[in-house]
């Protein structure tokens, strides 16, 4: 493992040591590769994902558009989902990466689609 991916991993223990979800308010786990962006809603208490939503999906994929903007529509997916499920508060994890750019479109898709955190 390299020096930045260790250096995330660190990160993202910490912040996992604070922030847990369960049920009623599941966490907002983000994933980002040099591609695509995943989101989970993840219960901890039980260990399940809740739902989940991706670049990678047929809606978001088919469209042009530069990567932020895709990010912002899959945290638009993850809220749709999330609210169908009747879930309005999460907790947001940022996985070790910083709070800009891509993943700072994913919150903010996710709070225009309804979700409270």
């Amino acid at each position: 493992m390299n020096n930045k991916t260790s250096a995330r991993q660190k990160i993202r223990y910490r912040i996992r040591k604070k922030i847990a979800g369960t049920a009623a308010k599941p966490r907002l786990s983000v994933f980002r590769s040099n591609t695509d962006i995943y989101a989970q809603l993840i219960d901890d208490s039980n260990g399940v994902t809740i739902a989940a939503a991706s670049s990678k999906q047929k809606d978001i994929s088919a469209q042009k558009a530069p990567k932020v903007d895709k990010s912002k529509m899959v945290g638009a997916a993850i809220a749709k989902k999330a609210v169908e499920l009747g879930v309005t508060k999460v907790v947001f994890d940022r996985s070790g990466y910083v709070y800009h750019g891509r993943v700072k479109a994913v919150a903010d898709g996710a709070r225009e689609g309804g979700l409270d955190f």
